[in-house]
């Protein structure tokens, strides 16, 4: 059978920041020896974000740190990187982020079962400070929730 897709790198400051909508798989064009690095798991995807620009998506933002043997062959970490999507959707997501107070954020970079990189991009609208105390009050609430469970079941 399949493997399971390997996560290299979380976005958690995203899921505070924003408020997720809808989610797509994108993948990513990328060199070898990025790809060699990301296999090392060195990828840093905090502040990142997707832009639109001429009909393509562009990923700004994500270090992924020169591979170790690299030498010469290594590129820029910091550099804009394109995510390969069909016409269509990045269309519709074009349309989705020309509404105010939406945004591209990738939530996550993994491998898939056959070896290529993906992200999953996320169509998301920013929290505002209450919303952000609403959701930290809830997470609150519940670890009290489930600690009295535990005391009583003891």
């Amino acid at each position: 059978m399949g493997r399971e897709a390997i996560t290299i790198a979380k976005n958690r400051k995203a899921l505070h920041e924003y408020e997720v909508l809808e989610t797509l798989e994108a993948g990513i064009e990328l060199t070898g020896t990025e790809v060699r690095s990301l296999r090392e798991s060195h990828c840093q995807l905090t502040d990142c974000f997707a832009l639109v620009r001429n009909g393509e998506v562009w990923l700004h933002n994500v270090h992924i740190p020169p591979y170790s043997h690299g030498n010469i062959a290594n590129v820029d970490p910091d550099r804009k990187r394109r995510l390969l999507l069909h016409k269509k959707e990045i269309r519709r997501l074009q349309e989705q982020v020309r509404e105010k107070g939406m945004a591209l954020v990738p939530l996550k970079m993994y491998f898939k079962e056959n070896a290529l990189v993906k992200v999953e991009l996320a169509v998301a609208r920013g929290k505002k400070l209450y919303d952000k105390r609403a959701s930290m009050a809830a997470r609150d609430s519940k670890r009290e929730v489930e600690r009295a469970l535990k005391e009583r079941s003891r």
